[in-house]
This record gives structure tokens, sequence and C-alpha cells, in this order.
């Protein structure tokens, strides 16, 4: 006799959803060749047809193709037989991902074997704690250079930790340029100078670095928005800290790298999950990291290495700006962005109308064109279009046609 099925009060949900049985084919994984040419992969255009651009500053848009292969390996990793989520943070399995991590983001920016790179819970904002935490003690000096809300809220939390000096802060001007270094009256005690090399509301980037005033001192840098968007010189820095989901991943990950020598002098106050020694010391995994995130990151590292490196990356950001700040510019003051040209952000670009009553519809007409979340932030209002390394060409292209056409009915 037949068996007969068991059943059980679930039975249909397990029998109508398709993902819990997958398929055994999954979408091809890319290859490249040795021209450097990636084959396999899914042209932009029959990728995106049921997607929008998303000019969203944070968490943000990622690559497609990173999707595709974070989907295919949800299920089943690689043949462990378990999702990634469902892993043991001090398991092997996880335990390669992590260090595969931390190899490909160590070969895009040559970080040097005397820095530790850390995989953080908290987001960048934790980080407003755990800088002066780590590298100063309550009676110590540090200097800020503020030049938007984010170096403005890491200043006010540092006060709570030592005695924090800002040398410079463009409020006044409403944050619209980066001061000259020649005339910043650094302390020349201070244990750092902290900047936010990219400010996501503002739109403010540097393009080169002060130098602290103490010769012992170091370079600080909040570099969340435009994180291996462009090679950077790790050198120049003592600690560079970032939230991972602007450009390399989703929310609930921060990177941090800082100099080995620096770490093992947190302030007595300082809690454990802060400690930089403590996750140094752990491989970044004391208690539970946040492992499927740093998995996402280490798929967006491995893409990014598979385009050619940073200097590829950096050159694709530099013309994908260039085409929106043209048609900006060109907009004879329909659109206007207020920042000096020299400081413009490659990441977030913001800007307004001539006419304000016109941004709602712009924003809903926008939509309608699979454009989302262009509008600025809340404290600044106006529009920002986020355009990190994941947002193709033709997304920017599409927005600029748009504003043309936009110009050509309200002009």
């Amino acid at each position: 006799m037949a068996a007969t099925p068991i059943t059980t009060p679930h039975t249909p949900l397990f029998q109508s959803h398709a993902f819990l049985k997958p398929k055994a084919t999954f979408p091809k994984r890319f290859s490249i060749s040795c021209s450097s040419t990636i084959q396999d992969r899914p042209s932009l255009q029959s990728q995106s047809q049921d997607r929008v651009f998303n000019f969203a500053a944070g968490p943000a848009t990622l690559p497609e193709n990173v999707l595709l292969k974070a989907q295919s390996e949800l299920y089943n990793w690689r043949g462990s037989g378990m999702s990634v989520m469902e892993m043991s943070h001090r398991g092997k399995d996880f335990r390669s991902i992590i260090e595969k991590a931390e190899a490909d983001l160590r070969a895009l920016l040559d970080v040097p074997e005397d820095y530790a790179v850390l995989f953080l819970q908290g987001g960048a904002t934790t980080q407003f704690a755990s800088v002066p935490l780590n590298l100063c003690q309550p009676d110590d000096t540090v200097d800020y250079l503020v030049t938007g809300s984010w170096g403005d809220k890491a200043f006010k939390e540092a006060k709570k930790y030592c005695n924090p000096k800002v040398v410079w802060n463009g409020k006044s001007e409403n944050y619209v340029r980066v001061p000259s270094f020649d005339g910043l009256e650094l302390s020349p005690n201070a244990k750092y100078l902290h900047i936010c090399a990219n400010e996501t509301i503002y739109g403010v980037e540097f393009k080169n670095y002060p130098v602290p005033g103490n010769p012992n001192g170091v370079l600080v840098a909040d570099m969340s928005s435009n994180f291996c968007s462009k090679p950077v010189d790790v050198t120049k820095f003592g600690l560079i800290y970032a939230g991972a989901q602007k450009n390399v991943g989703p929310s609930g990950v921060c990177i941090v790298i800082v100099r080995k020598d620096l770490i093992g002098n947190a302030q007595e106050i300082t809690p454990v999950m802060l400690d930089y020694k403590i996750h140094a010391d752990n491989n970044s995994l004391y208690n539970t990291p946040p492992c499927y995130g740093i998995y996402m990151c280490g798929l967006v590292f491995e893409d990014l290495l598979e385009q050619g490196g940073l200097k590829e990356v950096e050159k694709k950001n530099e013309k994908k700006a260039g085409v929106l700040y043209n048609a900006i510019d060109e907009s004879k003051g329909f659109y206007r962005c207020p920042v000096e040209k020299s400081v413009r952000s490659l990441m977030n670009v913001p800007f307004t109308l001539e006419k304000s009553e016109l941004e709602a519809e712009f924003l809903k007409e926008a939509e309608k064109e699979k454009m989302v979340q262009l509008k600025g932030h809340r404290s600044v209002g106006g529009m920002r279009a986020s355009i990190y390394n994941a947002m193709p060409l033709a997304g920017v292209e599409k927005l600029v046609s748009f504003m043309k056409d936009f110009q050509a009915k309200h002009a």
C-alpha cells in the first residue's frame, strides 16, 4: 500500500511558496576574462525593467548583480545546507565569509598590515562616541572641522567624553564649502582632527585632506557616504569609519579601519561593545556581528574588484556626476546647486528649483517615471540625487532627461 502523505496545518503554506523549494538552477555567476570583460552578467536594461532608479541617500541602491548572487545563495549558501542568516558567527563557513570580505577590502584600499579592519554593529553614528572613547582620555583636546550636519553631530557627541574644539564651522554659510587648510587654528596638542569626508545632506566633499596640528595627532574621517567610491591613501589617517548602507552594503554594518598602535587605550567607561581592542582581538566576532550584512559587503567588495578596482569606479562616478551637474548648471537658473564647484560631492547632489512650489509636482512626476527618493533631507528641503557606485549611468541620464522635460514644461 502506498504511504499516505503526512499533512499538517502548515502543509498548504509549504506547497504554495516556491521559494521554500528552490529550483536546482540559479542565475549564472559572472566571470572575468583576461581582458577584464564581464561575461554572463545580465544587461542593465533587462535587469531594470521591474526595478526603480533609487536615488536614496541610505539605505541606498545596491548592484543588481550582487543582489542576484545573494538571491541565488540565500537558501543554501554554497552547499552548506543553510542560509548565511542561519550560520553560527563562530563557525568555519562564516569565518570564511568575513575573512574574504576583509581581504577584498584590504585589496581595494591597499590597507597596510599595521591597520586593523573591523566590522561592527551600530552604524557610523555609534562611532561618534567610539572614536573619542578609544583614542583619547577625558581631559584630552581633540579638533573637529565641521562642514555639515554629520560633522556637527560627531562634535556634540564627543563633548561627553573629552574636550573637543571646533576649528572651523561652515554653518553660517549653510555648509557650501570646505575651508582653506592654511588658515585653520589647529590645536598643537590635539589627539586627533576629525572630518566628515563627504557630507551626505549638503553635498560637500573633501578633495584633499588636512593635516593635524599636533605632529603626534592623527586624522580621523567619517567616510560613510563616499567609502570605496575612489582610491584613498589610508596611511594619511589614523582611523576611517563608514556606515555600509550607502556604497558597500545594507544598513546595520559599520566598518572601521584603525591603525593598530591606536588600539588598547580606551577610557575606563568604554562599553565593551565599543572597545576596538575587544573586536580586534576577536577578529570582529565578539558577541554576534551583523552576519548577513557583512556577507553582502563582501559581495560588493568582490564586485568592485571585478570592475577593475577603485580607480575605475572613480572614473564612472566622475562621469555620472558630471552629467548631472552640467544639466543643473546649464538650466539657466531653473535648477541650482548651492555647493562650491570645487568641493561638489560625486555621491550626493543637492539642488533646488527656481520655483519651489513645483517641488511636489517634480517628485510626483519623477516617481511615475520610476525615479524615487529624490526629496532633499528634511532639514534643508529641495532635491537630492544620491548617485552612489551602484547607480548606473542610465539612471542619471534618465533623471537628466526628465529634468529637461520638466523645465521645458514649466519654464
